[in-house]
This record gives structure tokens, C-alpha cells and sequence, in this order.
């Protein structure tokens, strides 16, 4: 067995659940913001092998899903441009917007749209077509910031003038902020993205324990990671002191990845940003500062978030905040399903709508 293959091992696994059983006396609520997570709790079966004293909640883990209507208005706006090309990742292709529209469907009208694998491989069509304007579409959190961030300083190197990109990055502490505000939402502890935390370290989480009394741990995600989160948050709930461990120290240093922040502090800095389903966030978000506006797409004429409304019937904001379960709105498995998507929790891969449709979670 090698070093990955023991974080999935059933009898490891069976060993930690055991104790878990035997020690989650008392019941609580607990919220993974990382889509990651999401699918790979619902994957290895974990949600449904959990004491009944423990109860998961989905949240905001889905950059894809987090992305507000407005911001989806604002890709299909450029894409509609003859003088615009799209690089995106795929993942943001079927997210729906106004009217029932995606970028799947602008891309059959006629819209010139390519999905790539990095961010620098947009460079290399902006190159290959200088008389158009090439878009990325800058969606996701801390953990794809720093690469988009090094892509826009090499095209400033390369002199590509003919490149911008769409920023609408989001920063996740602050939705954290965000949830604990609200009086509907009643998590008693977290389990951290691995991936994020990465890039900015365990401080910017400290908030969690000092000022809001909850234990969070950073993990991976695996089914021995997740299991091991839980224990030491149920050892912090006992002792009554409650801490932001870090678990995933094969991945996460505790000051995270000071290059890759440093690369994500010279070219952007931090804005209130649009959630979806969380609002207008103070300093939730990342903009391209004025020393590389000439690499902003938001710099283009006539380009600007407008107020859209949001999807007729789509509950998906009650589930990213953790309010509903995906089966509990109304379109679940009906209206809305992988091949007819109402909203963005269906479309991702990572969505939490998704994840409970492709297991057939009865819950």
C-alpha cells in the first residue's frame, strides 16, 4: 500500500468511525466550504456512515456556483461581441444566465469561445488573433488566483495588448464572515479547503476560534482526512477550546504559500464583491489594480455588472448559505437535473445539487 492509498483505507477508515461513534455524544452541525469536499464526502458514502449525533451541511464551496447573476450577464455581454473571443475554463460553460442563455448556447450562435486548461494557454490565443480582444474569464477563489495574477503580469512582459481579464475572484474568509452573521444559520464548527488554505495559510481563519468560539480544522480529502477532522473537532468540543488546526500539513504550511500571495498582492487587491445567494461582501473579492488596467476587461467600453435578477425559481443561494438541502427545493430531479440545469449547483462538477443527484442521496 503507498502513502495515498492509506488515507483510503477501509480498515483505517472503520477504526476512526468507530471512535467517532463512540465519542460524538453530543450533536452539531458542521459545514465544508470547499466543493471538493462536498463530492468526495458524498462519493466515499462518508455522509451516510455518520453518527446520527452529527449532521453535514454543504456551503459555499463552488466557485462556480458562487458566481453571481450579474457577473454571468457580463460574460454573455462580451461573448455577444464580434470583436471578442472567451478563454474559459470549462467548467463555466453551462452556467446558466438571463433568459435560460450560457456560453454553451452563445457558442452555437456563433460567439467565438474557447476553453482552455490554464490561464496561459489564453495568451497563446490572444497571440494567434491579434485583431480580437481575447477575455479570460478570472472565476475561483485563492487557489487559481495566483495563476491568473502570473498570467496577466506575463502578458505585460509579452506586450499582449489584445488580452484583458474578467475579474471576479472570491476571497473565502469573508464569506465565512458572512454566514456566521446570519441568524438562520447555525454551524457549530467547519472543516477548511485544503486547496485554499494552501495559498493563504491557517491565520486568515483564526477568527473562527478567537472571536466566534468554533473549531475548524484545515484537511484533504480523503476518506481518512475527513474522518480525522471530525475527531479532532468533536476533542475540541469536549475540551471546550476550540481552535483552526491544521491536519493537511503534507499539503498546507501554516503561513500557506507566501510567493504565490505575493504574485496575488501585486496584481490585484481586495473589493467588495457579489455572491451569489451571500449578497454584496465587503472585501470578499479581488480586482486588477490600476498599475495593469490595461489588462482588465472591466476597463472595455460599455462593459459593467448590471442588476439581474436571479433565476426564476432557482434556489441554489438557500443552498450554498447551507438553509436547504439540494432534494428540498421544489425543481430537484424535476425542472432541474444534469442535463436540464436551473441553476449553477446542478451545472459544477463540484456543485452540491449535483453531487446529491449523481449519488441518489435519500435524505
Amino acid at each position: 500500500m503507498n502513502s495515498f492509498d492509506a488515507f483510503k483505507d477501509p480498515a483505517l477508515c472503520r477504526a476512526l468511525l468507530d471512535r467517532l461513534r463512540a465519542e460524538a455524544t453530543e450533536p452539531f452541525r458542521f459545514m465544508e466550504v470547499c466543493g471538493t469536499h462536498t463530492v468526495s464526502i458524498f462519493q466515499s458514502g462518508l455522509r451516510s456512515l455518520l453518527p446520527a449525533t452529527i449532521t453535514h451541511v454543504t456551503g459555499p464551496g463552488c466557485p462556480v456556483c458562487v458566481t453571481h447573476e450579474s457577473e454571468v450577464a457580463c460574460f454573455l455581454e462580451l461573448a455577444g461581441r464580434d470583436d471578442v473571443i472567451i478563454a474559459t475554463f470549462g467548467d463555466l460553460m453551462r452556467v446558466p444566465g438571463p433568459k435560460g442563455k450560457s456560453l454553451k448556447t452563445a457558442q452555437a450562435d456563433g460567439a467565438r469561445i474557447e476553453v482552455v486548461y490554464s490561464p496561459v494557454d489564453a495568451l497563446a490565443v490572444a497571440a494567434a488573433n491579434p485583431g480580437r480582444t481575447v477575455v479570460f474569464l478570472g472565476v475561483g477563489f485563492e487557489t487559481t488566483a495566483p495563476a491568473v495574477a502570473a498570467t496577466i503580469r506575463l502578458a505585460r512582459e509579452q506586450q499582449l495588448t489584445n488580452f484583458r481579464v474578467l475579474c471576479f475572484h472570491k476571497l473565502v474568509p469573508p464569506a465565512l464572515h458572512a454566514l456566521l452573521a446570519d441568524p438562520d444559520i447555525n454551524i457549530d464548527a467547519f472543516i477548511l479547503p485544503g486547496h485554499v488554505s494552501a495559498i493563504i495559510g491557517a491565520a486568515p481563519y483564526a477568527f473562527l476560534a478567537e472571536r466566534c468560539g468554533l473549531p475548524a480544522v484545515i484537511t484533504g480529502f480523503e476518506p481518512l482526512d475527513i474522518l480525522s477532522a471530525l475527531l479532532e473537532i468533536v476533542a475540541m468540543r469536549k475540551s471546550g477550546q476550540p481552535a483552526v488546526v491544521n491536519a493537511y500539513t503534507r499539503v498546507v504550511a501554516d503561513d500557506g504559500n507566501p510567493v504565490a500571495r505575493a504574485v496575488m498582492d501585486e496584481v490585484f487587491m481586495p473589493v467588495d464583491a457579489l455572491w451569489r445567494g451571500l449578497g454584496l461582501l465587503p472585501g470578499s473579492g479581488l480586482a486588477i489594480r490600476p498599475e495593469f488596467a490595461a489588462f482588465d476587461a472591466l476597463g472595455l467600453p460599455g462593459v459593467a455588472l448590471k442588476e439581474t435578477p436571479p433565476l426564476a425559481g432557482c434556489r441554489c443561494g438557500e443552498v450554498l448559505k447551507g438553509k436547504m438541502a439540494p432534494n428540498e427545493c421544489p425543481l430537484f430531479d424535476k425542472a432541474c437535473t444534469p442535463a436540464t440545469p436551473v441553476g449553477p449547483c446542478m451545472v459544477s462538477t463540484e456543485g452540491g445539487c449535483a453531487a446529491f443527484y449523481k449519488y441518489k442521496l435519500d435524505l
